[in-house]
């Protein structure tokens, strides 16, 4: 049957201008990424597309992502920070994530190779997911707020009032997206462009 996964292995992801064409990213890692996919459905999870990218879920819950990037492929697990990783792979893509955690591929032969890391790594999240753990997440007041933005705030006591009633995750999203910028021109600029967004009550991801 065609599904989604067939689709994004054959086409891209869709979310750049290279999509369908031979310098899509997908097609860069395609053995690597069916390779992957293989492994994981082995595994018994769920395969759906989320965010233009192949997700695995148990009971609608996310466990794994399969993605491509310019310099690699890779699997991200969504609670990864719970796993015990004694071969040391998993890696943070930056500091400001908590939960995930990423393992990066840049030849099949690493696949094959480390296949039983692999399966331990996606039965150690399926464990994690039927036991229901969390990662314990920093609380919103201990993410920056920029000067830009809080002065928004005080300015437009509706919009004020319409972050304070997004969830945690979203209000933590748009911190970080606003304080990335080392320029107050673009970061007042994205905070603009986002204004509309949060006084709809959604998050960056919508």
């Amino acid at each position: 049957m065609y599904n989604g996964v067939d689709k994004y292995l054959e086409d891209g992801c869709m979310r750049c201008k290279y999509g369908a064409t031979p310098q899509c990213k997908v097609h860069q890692w395609a053995l690597e990424l069916t390779l992957l996919r293989k492994l994981v459905l082995e595994e018994g999870l769920t395969e759906e597309i989320k965010w233009g990218m192949p997700c695995y879920t148990m009971d609608n819950k996310n466990i794994v992502i399969i993605s491509a990037f310019k310099d690699y492929c890779g699997l991200l697990f969504h609670k990864g920070a719970l796993l015990k990783d004694s071969s040391g792979l998993l890696l943070q893509q930056t500091e400001n994530v908590q939960a995930a955690r990423q393992m990066r591929f840049t030849a099949p032969e690493q696949v094959s190779s480390q296949e039983t890391i692999i399966r331990d790594l996606i039965r150690q999240a399926i464990a994690v997911e039927k036991a229901g753990l969390k990662v314990p997440l920093k609380k919103t007041e201990a993410f920056e707020m920029v000067s830009e933005f809080r002065e928004k705030l005080e300015e437009m006591p509706h919009l004020k009032s319409a972050f304070e009633n997004l969830t945690p995750g979203r209000q933590r999203g748009y911190l970080l997206h606003f304080a990335a910028p080392k320029q107050s021109a673009t970061r007042v600029s994205r905070i603009e462009k986002c204004i509309p967004m949060i006084l709809a009550g959604k998050g960056l991801d919508r």
